[in-house]
């Protein structure tokens, strides 16, 4: 299901033939440096973060993380989307894509496609969270507006 559609980007709903995409983005070291945990080391632990997490994700919710395939090539090279943060009681808009796509304006550009979609789903506020030190994602998050908070 496509969210949204921008000039170079669309947001849509992951699908099982995306789990290399969710392997890239979750076994890449570059792209984990300010992501805690360990990298994923088999395209299995990617099926089961895109049938226990995000398929639940957007059944129980409505939304969820969603895929960014570059109209360019056709791939899909991040996710961009809400996530609920129990933790936090809160919603977040997270954000991570393939190193080749970094510095070109992807970020800000699915970031502010899906913050305007986020009242679609009721949700009027979003955070992100951001561990110090990742300039790039503290970047993006400025850009599309958000403020500092801690």
């Amino acid at each position: 299901m496509i969210i949204t559609e921008t000039d170079r980007l669309i947001l849509r709903h992951f699908e099982a033939k995306d789990t290399k995409a969710i392997f890239l983005l979750n076994s890449i070291p570059e792209i984990l440096t300010y992501i805690p945990g360990e990298p994923m080391t088999s395209l299995s632990q990617a099926e089961q973060i895109f049938e226990n997490v995000i398929t639940k994700n957007y059944q129980e919710r409505g939304y969820g993380r969603w895929a960014v395939e570059h109209k360019a090539d056709g791939k899909v090279i991040g996710f961009c989307g809400p996530t609920f943060i129990t933790e936090f009681n809160e919603v977040e808009l997270g954000y991570r894509y393939l190193p080749q796509y970094w510095g070109q304006g992807i970020g800000f550009e699915a970031g502010a496609a899906a913050l305007d979609c986020f009242k679609d789903y009721d949700i009027h506020e979003a955070i992100a969270l951001i561990l110090l030190g990742n300039k790039g994602s503290e970047g993006v998050a400025r850009k599309v507006g958000m403020k500092e908070r801690n």
